[in-house]
């Protein structure tokens, strides 16, 4: 394990890089540096209902420029959605890892993404090598568990139901076994969409975070495997705190920042896997121009809002207006959590400068 002097040095680089100011450097607890990996350029949207991707192998977080795109039909359609539950070794951060449990590899799970009035039929399948069992519950959906009941399967089964969208909104799904606080933790959820009738506003780019905790009895940055503390979880004392499964990845550190330009609008997705702690999410260096608590989105949006709390079983969604150059730090402002346990996400804005709005000279 790397001694607390090298931790301290390798934080106070990262929070300079990352602007986020000296208060991250006089904190008691370490940070280690996470290796560059290039960086991450924002891409168009898939235009499939359900896709996703992760940044390499080695990891498990869903890279978060890889959702589908929004819908423009003004009809109904019937979806297969297949979800395929794997229990993952994968890198929270270089050099330690964890056995994440996951749908279809990834943390969040893949963003699902129809139209109210769809009909899904959602197929749950275990990875035979899996060690637990799974199943599925949608909070878009009416009745029993939200599909959990009809969903439970052990390594080596596939189960399915059907159920149509009668309401709109940003919603979470999880595992829904009895220790679904366990699952969760450790990456078993993802958003589901459900655009309105008349769709959803346009913007130029779209992102997908899912915050969590972890919870390991090996302290943070401590290298090798990491085992599950059961009992950190019930005491809502994580080792860590996450955007999709990784220890500050989407930043100049990590995969690379998310990359956008001066004069786009950026819309945030953002579900809330928990199981325990309530996020306060706010981009620094700018605002939440339109957004919509909990997902709700048959409500109308609030306007230029600091900051949100996400809670666990919850979502989010935001929209950022872009007027200068500037790397916004997407951060929980519950902020120990940002500067000790890697719940940090950046947004690179590229453009030319404006001193009519911000003048630094």
């Amino acid at each position: 394990m790397t001694d607390g002097s090298d931790f301290n040095a390798s934080r106070r680089d990262f929070f300079q890089r990352a602007g986020l100011g000296a208060a991250a450097v006089g904190a008691a607890s370490a940070m280690p540096q996470l290796a560059a990996a290039g960086e991450t350029q924002a891409s168009a949207p898939a235009r499939s209902h359900f896709t996703g991707g992760t940044p390499t192998k080695s990891a498990v977080a869903a890279s978060p420029t890889e959702i589908p795109a929004p819908i423009s039909r003004h009809t109904t359609q019937t979806h297969d959605i297949e979800l395929v539950s794997r229990e993952v070794t994968a890198e929270v951060m270089p050099g330690v890892t964890h056995t994440f449990m996951t749908f279809n590899g990834q943390v969040p799970a893949p963003m699902i993404r129809v139209r109210q009035g769809d009909t899904l039929k959602v197929t749950v399948t275990n990875s035979s090598d899996n060690m637990n069992a799974h199943s599925i519950d949608l909070h878009a959906v009416y009745g029993s568990g939200g599909g959990a009941p009809f969903t439970k399967v052990a390594p080596g089964q596939s189960k399915s139901f059907t159920f149509r969208t009668l309401y709109p909104g940003a919603f979470i799904y999880h595992c829904g076994v009895d220790n679904l606080d366990e699952h969760m933790s450790r990456g078993m959820f993802g958003m589901i969409l459900v655009e309105p009738q008349e769709g959803l506003p346009p913007v130029d780019r779209e992102v997908y975070l899912g915050q969590h905790e972890l919870y390991t009895k090996e302290g943070l940055g401590q290298k090798g495997d990491t085992t599950f503390d059961s009992r950190a979880m019930i005491a809502e004392d994580p080792t860590y705190v996450l955007f999709n499964g990784a220890f500050a990845g989407f930043t100049g550190q990590g995969f690379g920042p998310i990359t956008a330009k001066v004069d786009e609008t950026v819309r945030v997705f953002v579900v809330g896997g928990g199981p325990n702690l309530t996020s306060s999410l706010h981009p620094i260096g700018n605002v939440w121009s339109r957004c919509w608590p909990q997902g709700a989105l048959a409500n109308a949006p609030q306007r230029y809002v600091q900051t949100w709390p996400v809670s666990p079983g919850s979502a989010f969604v935001g929209e950022m207006e872009l007027p200068v150059p500037q790397t916004i730090n997407l951060v929980d402002h519950a902020i120990s959590r940002t500067l000790n346990k890697g719940a940090l996400a950046q947004i690179k804005v590229e453009g030319e400068e404006r001193p009519d709005i911000l003048n630094v000279g």
